[in-house]
């Protein structure tokens, strides 16, 4: 008996052993920040572990297909801008700020326009308590995923003095949006500077006006603002920071060019190659995209509206994605973007994906105003920019509506592949939270 005991005990103390092994090969394994001055010089020792076991949002069954479903409205919508305009320029923009204006709107509608709405933004028709519902699971719960990731999610409606909201919407905006309603003097300019500087406070200052004016006409504005800042899990070191050649669709220029070696997730197909670039504890992230040779941003695009974003299960977002050591570049660089500034409008746009009649004389929107039920959205615009540097990245994006009347890591220690992923020419990206896949903003660089 004392034999067998003398054996488990040493088979315990074996086994406790080669744990505290495996633990400090982690630690020596994915230390510090390097100071190297080239890629060759790297050892594995000196390359940052970005790799991270989060915990995720918890969504029910509906909001899940929800998130899948609205991520393909973002995509096809990204899709729609980056055909409407200069294509050779970069953009961003958040689609999930329109769903958020929509769903406001969407509380109001009946017939024909909630319908249009609900199946356009992914929502199956599946009701406006339930569009609600989600919108509300997102404002509540995507701040808090990360305490050092920096997320305001804010809505308003500014009405018009001469009009009231109905009570049911008007709680509705409170219960589900946070949004509380303003009466404003529409024919006065301090109700314009009021509504920019909620917009400027609300985008710690990113974008400091949404509205070139307002009409005396309109019955509200309609507003979503969503202000995004975090610093990188790993940090790039600004002496690491070169001007290198960056190939843009017109040439070639000299850019600022960050640079590390990292463990991040990577993955490869036909059409482009992809890292995730975590945020803070690893929940939020920018994916890259890359396009293999002879393809284009726009072949990524279009792939990505074609065949969706794929499974909101944490470790299936970025589909074949595993562990790499990657020796990534990226530039550092700020894009801005204004739907008024495209060939054709956002309204134009949301027409071409389904929503229609909301925009037109026939909308069926009895639910918004006391006083008349012929209201009809007769504007909409959206602003959002971006600045990507060594310690992370800051994003913001403010929509608005007028409203008008008509009249994880190995068990085992294992080599883990290498790859380079030099984003030194036009690439796609998106910044999304990876546990419940909810996509924040699109964009594409292009070096101009």
């Amino acid at each position: 008996m004392f034999n067998s005991f003398v054996v488990l005990m040493a088979k315990s103390f074996k086994e406790k052993m080669k744990k505290e092994l495996f633990r400090l090969w982690l630690i020596v394994l994915c230390g510090g920040l390097f100071s190297c001055s080239t890629s060759e010089d790297l050892s594995h020792e000196t390359v940052v572990n970005m790799l991270s076991d989060p915990q995720p949002i918890e969504l029910t069954a509906n909001q899940k297909i929800f998130v899948n479903d609205n991520n393909n409205f973002s995509l096809n919508f990204f899709k729609t801008v980056n055909e409407s305009g200069d294509n050779s320029k970069s953009i961003i923009y958040s689609p999930l700020s329109i769903v958020f204006v929509l769903g406001m709107v969407n509380d109001a509608a009946t017939g024909v326009t909630e319908e249009e709405l609900e199946k356009t933004l992914g929502f199956h028709n599946g009701g406006i308590k339930a569009v609600n519902d989600y919108c509300k699971s997102l404002i509540n719960k995507l701040p808090k995923v990360d305490k050092d990731v920096h997320l305001d999610i804010a809505n308003a409606i500014f009405v018009n003095k001469d009009f009231s909201l109905k009570k049911p919407y008007q709680q509705d905006m409170s219960t589900f949006y946070d949004a509380s309603a303003e009466s404003l003097d529409f024919s006065a300019s301090s109700s314009l500077n009021h509504i920019n500087d909620w917009c400027n406070k609300k985008t710690n200052g990113m974008i400091n006006k949404i509205l070139d004016k307002i009409s005396p006409m309109a019955i509200s504005y309609l507003l979503n603002a969503i202000y995004f800042k975090a610093d990188w899990t790993s940090k790039f070191d600004k002496k690491m920071t070169k001007n290198e050649a960056f190939t843009t669709p017109n040439g070639h220029s000299k850019q600022p060019i960050m640079h590390q070696e990292v463990f991040i997730r990577y993955q490869q197909n036909d059409t482009f190659s992809a890292v995730d670039i975590p945020y803070g504890n690893g929940l939020w992230c920018m994916t890259v995209m890359l396009p293999e040779k002879g393809k284009t941003t726009d072949d990524i695009i279009n792939k990505l509206a074609a065949d969706g974003w794929g499974s909101t299960n944490y470790s299936n977002t970025m589909g074949d994605a595993r562990p790499y050591q990657i020796d990534l570049k990226l530039p550092r660089y700020e894009t801005s973007s204004d739907t008024d500034d495209l060939p054709g409008s956002l309204i134009d746009m949301l027409k071409a994906m389904g929503i229609n009649k909301v925009f037109t004389t026939e909308a069926e929107l009895p639910n918004l105003c006391q006083e008349r039920n012929d209201v009809y959205i007769s504007m909409m615009r959206q602003k959002a920019k971006i600045l990507v540097n060594e310690e992370g990245s800051e994003a913001a994006a403010v929509t608005v509506a007028e409203t008008r009347m008509t009249s994880a890591l190995p068990s085992e220690p294992e080599v883990i592949p290498k790859a380079n992923f030099h984003a030194t020419r036009p690439f796609v990206y998106l910044i999304r939270e990876k546990s419940s896949g909810v996509i924040l903003f699109v964009g594409k660089y292009t070096g101009e």
